[in-house]
């Protein structure tokens, strides 16, 4: 079985006049992206967005940042069947908490089982504090983690807090979201050894000070093994900031102890040719259609992992 994650940047459809049309991926935080000439590479961006996984050519694709299910679906229907990839008949896109639309969705070729989000869960659900000046009444995840089990493989699919725009104000958030995600495999699992499951998504951990201890370490081994540490030291990232110049590795694979010892063989591959030529840290040839900053597929690479015997 194959996955991937991948964090497509601002997936919405829109009707202006009764037409649809997808928004591009960009985040309308510099001034280039919110032109109306930025507008016009919008369907250049989502046609870069579904090559890659066209190149992923996944059995389960996990996407974040996708608006809702019709997006999802206009998506799927007249992109990425373009591009020539086959029917993924089970498709989810569950309301999260971001007001914005940046969704959880999951499309895949196997039957999805035991789908469940965790939207509208608060600290005290989960015996959880609020981080100073929150409420406790506001939901932990600030979009979701959605939960679902693909044959033998139970997946929780993520996208925590960003680090904008004041990190050290989003730490606690994503602290204790990571909390959140060890309490419910704990409570599904209950330390059950032989348990089959993976952690994915968009952590969203930034580039810091490496004697700082990650909001997710709660996450981190020994809880898990950290699968994209198998690959490459050079290769780690993931994701360019284009304003910054900055490179990071938000983007997460953290398997059970007896998923990595059965695949001990499984290497994540970033797939970085729908990435801004401007990322010059990747060597890989980049899809015809890529600028400079934009077209791209999104500011982030997708992550490729093969599951074998699973």
């Amino acid at each position: 079985m194959r996955i991937v994650t991948f964090n497509v940047q601002n997936l919405r459809l829109r009707r202006p006049g009764g037409r649809p049309r997808l928004d591009g991926a960009r985040d309308g935080d510099v001034p280039q992206d919110s032109t109306s000439e930025a507008a016009a590479l919008d369907l250049a961006d989502r046609r870069l967005t579904s090559a890659i996984l066209a190149l992923a050519d996944a059995d389960v694709v996990c996407l974040q940042e996708v608006f809702d299910l019709a997006t999802l679906d206009f998506f799927h229907d007249h992109l990425m069947r373009h591009a020539g990839l086959g029917a993924y008949p089970y498709r989810v896109c569950l309301p999260g908490n971001d007001g914005g639309g940046r969704d959880l969705a999951v499309l895949s070729r196997r039957p999805l089982q035991d789908v469940q989000s965790h939207a509208e869960l608060v600290p005290a659900d989960l015996g959880l504090t609020a981080p100073p000046d929150t409420r406790p009444d506001v939901p932990i995840f600030r979009r979701d983690c959605l939960f679902f089990r693909v044959g033998a493989a139970h997946l929780f699919h993520c996208h925590f807090k960003a680090p904008w725009p004041d990190a050290a104000r989003s730490w606690p958030v994503r602290r204790m979201e990571a909390c959140a995600v060890r309490k419910l495999v704990e409570a599904r699992f209950s330390g059950d050894l032989a348990a089959l499951w993976l952690i994915i998504g968009d952590l969203n951990e930034p580039v810091g000070d490496a004697t700082a201890e990650p909001a997710i370490a709660p996450l981190l081994p020994p809880f898990s093994v950290d699968l994209v540490a198998r690959m490459p030291e050079q290769e780690r990232w993931t994701f360019y900031d284009a304003q910054a110049g900055q490179y990071a590795r938000p983007d997460a694979l953290l398997a059970s102890h007896e998923l990595a010892r059965r695949c001990h063989d499984a290497v994540p591959k970033a797939l970085r040719a729908g990435l801004d030529r401007d990322a010059r840290r990747a060597a890989e040839a980049r899809l015809e259609d890529v600028g400079p900053h934009r077209p791209h597929a999104s500011d982030h690479a997708a992550l490729v992992l093969d599951l074998d015997g699973v």
